[in-house]
């Protein structure tokens, strides 16, 4: 039921956040930032927690003062997801998360003052074995920059990145991500693809300050889509003005439509129309809400009506296909029984659940099969 993607991905140097593989042969790892007080430990914590559920594997907390390192702490003894730092300026504050825990730093060499406090850091996260984000933003390039080019740009976006890259180059620290964002799409997509033919490094992607949830999430997609078409992109950040889980969830959305990654139901609904046999856009609403627990990689076609019913079905783990008298559920492609709509969504949540636990099934007994070649 399920293709591999034709995309061919640009070759990198493999860094760990924690447990979390970017770059090299890894997946494409997705990951959000919190939006709560990070001296709110409770708040905090519980904020990691929902985005984590959500399936991220990376969470980015800011760490703007020496308090909330402390908060840092805290935070870090309650949640088991990889956690990146994000800090400005001071040095010390990245020397304190790293004791704390931290799994990467996202915090710009250049930014953080003289070549001693620049030694210190990355001194500690050699020693501790953890990676650095460079993070380069159109809206907040470096005044020499700004009088060079203007106004902001893709070539500007690039050289403060390398700026950064030099430094660590010069210490000989290779392990880092770099990302260079902008809130257009042109820019972030012309920035990255620079970017990409010049460094080694995995790369971060994100339109920054893309909008709200419907428009960043078009920003976005169009974005990153084009990026990731290219095979450029190790890590993922969809940044919205809307809650954290959001942002989890588009991308995820991102990466299993260019089958780069599977992570819960990949569902094909039709619009509806006037041929359809039950509300199409209810079933969806509240199957989607009903089965975002679901982590096992499955195709789920919702359809109205036997025109494409059938044929979108027949390719699916479960597929629905509306009729008259009755609805038809197909089960691995196969027809299977006919169900009416009177409580036709909890029978087919049922389903669904059911055909869940079997691949989830199927898998771990693959799994085993090639453990056991592989000691054999």
């Amino acid at each position: 039921m399920h293709s591999e993607s034709p995309i061919k991905r640009r070759p990198s140097r493999k860094i760990f956040v924690g447990s979390v593989a970017v770059g090299g042969d890894a997946p494409i790892s997705v990951q959000s930032m919190t939006n709560t007080e990070t001296c709110d430990v409770a708040a905090t914590v519980a904020q990691v927690r929902a985005i984590a559920d959500a399936g991220a594997d990376i969470v980015r907390i800011s760490v703007p003062s020496m308090e909330a390192a402390e908060a840092f702490r805290d935070i870090r003894a309650q949640v088991d997801v990889p956690l990146v730092a994000d800090i400005h300026f001071d040095h010390k504050i990245a020397l304190k998360v790293a004791q704390y825990g931290v799994d990467c730093l996202r915090i710009n060499p250049g930014n953080i003052g003289s070549d001693k406090k620049v030694r210190a850091v990355i001194d500690c996260a050699r020693d501790k074995g953890i990676p650095i984000r460079i993070g380069v933003n159109a809206g907040s390039l470096g005044k020499d920059l700004q009088r060079k080019y203007g106004e902001p740009t893709a070539e500007a976006l690039v050289e403060s990145a390398l700026r950064h890259a030099d430094i660590l180059d010069r210490f000989n620290y290779p392990d880092f991500k770099v990302s260079v964002k902008a809130s257009g799409v042109f820019m972030a997509v012309e920035a990255y693809r620079l970017l990409a033919k010049q460094i080694e490094q995995p790369l971060h992607l994100g339109i920054t300050e893309a909008g709200g949830l419907r428009g960043g999430t078009v920003k976005s997609a169009v974005g990153l889509g084009m990026l990731l078409m290219d095979g450029i992109g190790d890590t993922i950040r969809i940044s919205l003005a809307a809650d954290p889980v959001e942002e989890v969830k588009v991308g995820f959305e991102i990466l299993k439509s260019l089958k780069l990654r599977a992570n819960g139901i990949n569902f094909i609904a039709c619009p509806s129309c006037s041929r359809q046999n039950f509300d199409v856009i209810a079933t969806m609403n509240t199957l989607e809400q009903r089965l975002e627990d679901i982590r096992t990689p499955m195709d789920v076609a919702v359809i109205g009506c036997i025109v494409n019913g059938p044929g979108e079905a027949r390719e699916a783990d479960v597929g629905l296909t509306g009729a008259s008298p009755s609805n038809l559920i197909y089960i691995n492609g196969e027809p299977d029984h006919k169900v009416s709509n009177l409580d036709f969504v909890d029978h087919l949540e049922q389903v669904i659940r059911q055909r869940a636990d079997a691949l989830e099934t199927e898998r771990a007994a693959a799994e085993a099969r090639l453990i056991a070649r592989s000691t054999a």
